[in-house]
């Protein structure tokens, strides 16, 4: 059995450190008493032994926490597998940070000022710092401070997904894509009625819009702005929806969201739906 600890000071990053592990598949707990941690990990793995489990604890575990070399004894015992990734910041920093998010100190009302509350606290969880793998987060972003403890375990990043859906303005616009992009300035194949029937799946309503030089700029268009964002977000993110719409969402919007899906193919993972077509077996 395995059990992961994330500790470290008050205003370290120890949410996001804990929220990057679940959102890698963890079992997470935060703020759990130490003498509880040998039961937790023997009940977790009883019951979900292919899950991993990782546990935050903090300076409010009082007293308890000062028996620690004694739990992990336990732990030993119990052939559980303990590592503890501690995030550490210098002062300077956790003041800083501490005075923009306007948070209160867990210890700040035993002390006259949040610099003693940051030293005492210091000094509460020496004993997990020199037991754990040490991370100064003093300096570092979110998304560098979740690259770094996905890299201490040794945990791939989480594949970044682009969902892109076809849809008709006429039925609505869908209310959680991040982008809309119109179509409907492309000629529409509904006018001829040798067409009207296919969707932009077929043969027929791809031929007419390859003999489009506007068709392809607008994909042009699209898929270079497209590949701009996501160049810059997948470091704070690791899905965006991307929605395309002309008037029915059976032909323009349909041709253009199967190409740009095509073209996204190759570099990332990609959901293709089409709001307005029934499904094909």
């Amino acid at each position: 059995m395995k059990l992961t600890l994330i500790s470290g000071l008050s205003g370290s990053g120890k949410s996001i450190a804990l929220k990057t592990l679940e959102d890698c598949g963890f079992f997470c707990v935060d703020n759990l008493p130490p003498v509880m941690l040998p039961e937790l990990a023997k009940w977790h793995y009883q019951n979900n032994p292919k899950t991993p489990l990782a546990v935050s604890i903090d300076s409010r575990v009082g007293n308890a926490a000062q028996r620690f070399d004694r739990l992990l004894a336990m732990a030993q015992a119990a052939q559980i597998e303990v590592n503890i990734l501690f995030l550490d910041t210098h002062n300077d920093v956790l003041i800083r940070r501490f005075s923009e998010t306007r948070r209160t100190h867990p210890l700040a009302k035993n002390f006259a000022s949040l610099t003693e509350a940051i030293e005492y606290e210091r000094n509460i969880l020496l004993f997990l710092r020199e037991h754990g793998f040490v991370l100064d987060t003093s300096y570092l972003t979110t998304p560098q401070l979740q690259s770094r403890v996905r890299a201490w375990l040794g945990i791939a990043a989480t594949p970044f997904v682009l969902s892109i859906e076809s849809f008709g303005f006429k039925y609505g616009v869908p209310n959680d894509a991040h982008f809309v992009f119109d179509v409907r300035e492309l000629p529409n194949p509904y006018y001829d009625k040798n067409l009207r029937e296919y969707t932009g799946l077929d043969a027929p309503i791809q031929q007419f819009f390859a003999q489009s030089k506007h068709a392809e700029q607008l994909l042009d268009d699209i898929f270079t702005l497209l590949a701009r964002r996501i160049a810059a977000l997948r470091e704070s993110r690791n899905h965006l929806k991307v929605a395309i719409g002309c008037t029915g969402g059976k032909h323009r919007s349909v041709f253009i969201a199967n190409r740009l899906a095509q073209r996204f193919q190759a570099a990332l993972s990609v959901l293709l739906l089409h709001r307005q077509l029934p499904e094909r077996e």
